[in-house]
């Protein structure tokens, strides 16, 4: 599977008008940016794989091809031996789960924004899932608990803390598959492995795919799919890919390094 952004310009420029009526030029030709060449790989029901690479590898337009955000260029990506282009976005996405690095919330209560895609959800179904998102404890902290309404995008609360109440948010669906695009990364590394820990047992089941900035994120996967300027250049268990001291040991080699993922 390949896919290539449009690169065609989209902006035009002209004088004012005049007594004589412009011809418009032909758009001016413009390579296309492959983002992703040849991507192959398969995930069985119920794995999690890890996505990882440098910064522009494809690995969130990998994710965002999933929903049918964009559409293959070349290939296609099938969901139990069906290709994705055959299901209504709609039907598909009602399956899905999908949390981005940077998350809308609402200026709604706690509760309100968790339940934001289930609005008939119990509250007790609403307060398991944020336990599982480790986000139960700071909620109960606020001024009226899961009543306290947050400002809109949730400026009142950290980037941890909105990450956490995005997780809530998608768990509550139960999807059937799992889409994490650096879902975490504003999460303390503790706080994270607790998470992980919880979503393990709520992961029987469900396939997942997980971008990371971290190792400790792809340890409970089943296997990892390393990406460079488009292509995949390893794939495997992490153990294997780390003791393979190929392009996944040196992107975790030094913990410092992995900002730059």
């Amino acid at each position: 599977m390949s896919f290539e952004y449009d690169r065609s310009p989209s902006l035009r420029v002209e004088p004012e008008a005049t007594a004589e009526p412009l011809v418009a030029a032909p758009p001016r030709a413009v390579a296309a940016h492959p983002a992703l060449q040849e991507v192959s790989f398969a995930l069985e029901p119920g794995q999690t794989l890890g996505l990882v690479g440098p910064t522009g590898a494809g690995k969130s337009t990998l994710l965002a091809l999933i929903p049918r955000f964009y559409e293959p260029t070349a290939g296609r990506i099938t969901l139990g031996g069906r290709p994705l282009g055959e299901i209504a976005p709609e039907a598909l996405r009602h399956h899905l789960g999908i949390v981005f690095q940077e998350s809308f919330l609402f200026s709604a209560s706690v509760a309100d924004n968790i339940a934001y895609g289930r609005p008939t959800a119990s509250r007790d179904e609403i307060i398991a899932a944020a336990q599982v998102a480790q986000a139960d404890e700071f909620i109960r902290e606020l001024a009226t608990g899961y009543d306290t309404v947050i400002g809109e995008r949730g400026v009142s609360l950290s980037g941890g803390q909105r990450q956490r109440l995005a997780l809530a948010r998608s768990l509550l669906l139960d999807p059937e598959i799992l889409l994490l695009d650096d879902a975490t990364s504003a999460i303390d590394p503790q706080t994270e492995r607790e998470i992980h820990q919880a979503l393990a047992v709520r992961r029987r089941g469900r396939t997942t795919l997980i971008v990371a900035q971290r190792a400790s994120t792809l340890a409970g996967a089943d296997r990892v799919v390393v990406l460079q300027q488009g292509r995949v250049v390893e794939q495997g268990p992490p153990a294997e890919l780390l003791a393979r001291d190929g392009v996944y040991a040196e992107l975790f080699r030094q913990p410092a390094r992995t900002a730059a993922l």
